[in-house]
């Protein structure tokens, strides 16, 4: 907005650049243009202040489709000043020259033609369509729609402004139908996620089956092996104690044999012996006894002889003595 300084009779008008200022004296334009400053008297001049930037407004319309279900439009709407002498012709933008505000509200006027333009236009479009193919089609052939009225509509050309751009944000039905028309893809949605479920737990158990099986799979085999093991262990065992049987036996037919072989030499030695003693004659194996008794005995403490005995030894030496010759 213009700021107003006032000195006494006279004023000064600072405008700033995005702002078109008119200042009128007696019914006729004075000055015309924008960011101006410049000295005027109160008493003997009416300004008008015009915003040349883009404006932009709000839009929200709610209406009923072909088949009478109530769908809402949100979005906004961009305008600009064309024409601003046309426009403070048409509109009242003149400024109170005090305060430097606005005697009335301009801006919200051209914004209620707007919205008016704006709302009719989206209530036919909505009255055209069921509300599936309005949501189908989505908010964009609406706001084609909207940009070709405005843009053509000669209301808006003759007080002097313009629409730039439409942006809608939302085209959307009552909280009721919309929940009614998002059920079915819910459910289907739901379905899918609960055959998905299904599906995993399903997996989840044939895996777990495939692990016990390869689990039981594993323990038969360590079953088989551990009986091939011990099966081998007892033949190993049995092997074992059949060849130790078997040497014992061979060792012990050897012993044997060598025992008939030591036995038998010892019995052809004494039978050799008992040939040689059986032909000498009995003093002679007298002698010879006595010779052995004492190669066996270490001391000879005492002996008695007694005279039988000796009669007997010497009785048996005659006999067996040859005979000598006689001179």
């Amino acid at each position: 907005m213009a700021s107003i300084k006032n000195i006494g009779l006279i004023a000064q008008l600072r405008s700033d650049a995005s702002n078109h200022v008119i200042r009128y004296r007696s019914g006729k334009v004075r000055q015309s243009g924008r960011g101006l400053v410049f000295w005027f008297r109160p008493e003997t001049a009416s300004i008008a202040e015009l915003p040349m930037d883009d404006r932009e407004m709000a839009l929200f319309v709610k209406g009923r489709s072909q088949d009478f279900q109530t769908v809402a439009i949100q979005g906004t709407l961009t305008w600009h000043v064309v024409d601003p002498e046309l426009l403070a012709a048409r509109v009242d933008f003149s400024l109170g020259l005090v305060t430097g505000a606005y005697k009335s509200e301009p801006i919200q006027r051209i914004e209620t033609r707007l919205a008016g333009l704006v709302n009719q236009a989206a209530l036919q479009y909505l009255a055209q369509a069921p509300v599936r193919a309005l949501l189908d089609g989505g908010p964009e052939p609406l706001r084609h729609q909207l940009e070709a009225i405005l843009a053509g509509d000669p209301a808006l050309g003759e007080i002097g402004i313009a629409v730039t751009a439409v942006r809608l944000t939302n085209l959307a039905p009552s909280s009721e139908l919309e929940r009614a028309l998002q059920t079915p893809t819910f459910e289907g949605l739901q379905q899918k996620a609960d055959q998905a479920t299904f599906e995993r737990r399903a997996l989840a158990v044939e895996k777990e089956r495939a692990i016990a099986e390869n689990e039981l799979g594993n323990k038969t085999e360590l079953a088989r092996r551990e009986m091939l093991l011990i099966t081998q262990e007892a033949e190993n065992a049995r092997n074992r104690a059949t060849g130790h049987a078997e040497a014992q036996q061979i060792e012990a037919a050897a012993e044997a044999e060598r025992i008939r072989t030591v036995e038998s030499a010892k019995a052809e030695t004494e039978q050799a012996r008992m040939t040689i003693y059986r032909d000498l004659p009995p003093s002679v194996m007298l002698g010879l006894a006595a010779r052995e008794l004492a190669g066996k005995l270490d001391t000879i403490e005492h002996l008695n002889i007694t005279p039988d005995l000796l009669a007997t030894v010497l009785g048996e030496f005659r006999r067996d003595a040859p005979a000598l010759p006689r001179g």
